[in-house]
């Protein structure tokens, strides 16, 4: 069986400030996924507010659309929130459990347990993100702490919904500060990532795509994409600029071309 597509999923975060640029920015990505589409896979996650303009851009284009984040329940008294089965249908991807929510709302594990079985129950593909805090980092936990979260995120998935589940390892220190982590450090907490799926989910855990993110960009992203344990990237700044995230999408293209050539040459 040939392995997955690499993916870049591009999480906007609360930006930008207009329907007009959220389906510009749109527009100018889609002539790279269209281009290496068959070797790149490709999601936007805009802010809810436009969310319908940006899936009328992507419709027909092979061009995945998703929410940053959904309510739990289905539907009640949540006021100014969105659940899965609203995404559902229209949207095929939502994150839960990025460290902005989890530090910025105090969004717990068993909050984000809750989202991440809610968009999996509706159908929806779920990123799930974890991550150590700088502190933690500094002091060893890196392994334990990712473990805790990924162990709660998981908590009452079925194995067969792993192929629909992606996890995100972002370091919270690497997010924005233009430290990306280090890529030994990162495929080393993958393989631990993966280690404890498939504790968790069986065989099935070997269905579930790992990403990394955390200051990505066309500079550095093929440097993870190679790395065996790593499925693609969570890209945050750098998907704001349809040049930089384009240019992206082209090099990692060509890096998992060369990984199947050489796969190829060897066989």
């Amino acid at each position: 069986m040939p392995a997955p597509r690499p993916l870049l999923a591009a999480n906007w975060k609360m930006n930008p400030l207009s329907a007009e640029a959220a389906a510009e920015l749109a527009r100018g990505v889609l002539a790279a996924a269209r281009d290496h589409a068959d070797r790149v896979e490709v999601a936007l996650f805009p802010p809810f507010p436009w969310l319908l303009p940006v899936a009328q851009v992507l419709a027909g284009s092979g061009v995945g659309l998703g929410a940053q984040d959904c309510h739990w329940e289905p539907s009640g008294a949540f006021t100014g929130e969105v659940s899965a089965a609203m995404l559902s249908g229209w949207c095929g991807w939502v994150i839960v459990g990025h460290s902005e929510r989890r530090i910025h709302l105090a969004e717990g594990d068993d909050v984000v347990a809750r989202k991440a079985a809610a968009g999996l129950g509706a159908g929806l593909q779920v990123i799930l993100c974890v991550g150590e805090r700088e502190e933690e980092f500094l002091a060893g936990q890196t392994e334990a702490v990712i473990e805790r979260q990924l162990r709660a995120g998981l908590d009452g998935l079925e194995p067969s919904q792993g192929a629909r589940l992606v996890v995100a390892y972002e370091p919270v220190w690497a997010i924005g500060t233009g430290r990306n982590a280090d890529p030994d450090h990162t495929d080393r907490t993958l393989e631990m990532i993966r280690r404890v799926l498939k504790a968790v989910l069986g065989r099935s855990g070997a269905e579930v795509r790992v990403l990394y993110g955390g200051s990505v960009n066309a500079g550095n992203v093929a440097a993870y994409v190679r790395l065996p344990s790593c499925d693609g990237c969570l890209v945050g700044g750098a998907s704001l600029k349809a040049t930089e995230f384009s240019r992206m999408i082209t090099a990692v293209a060509t890096s998992s071309a060369t990984v199947a050539e050489g796969r190829e040459g060897g066989e």
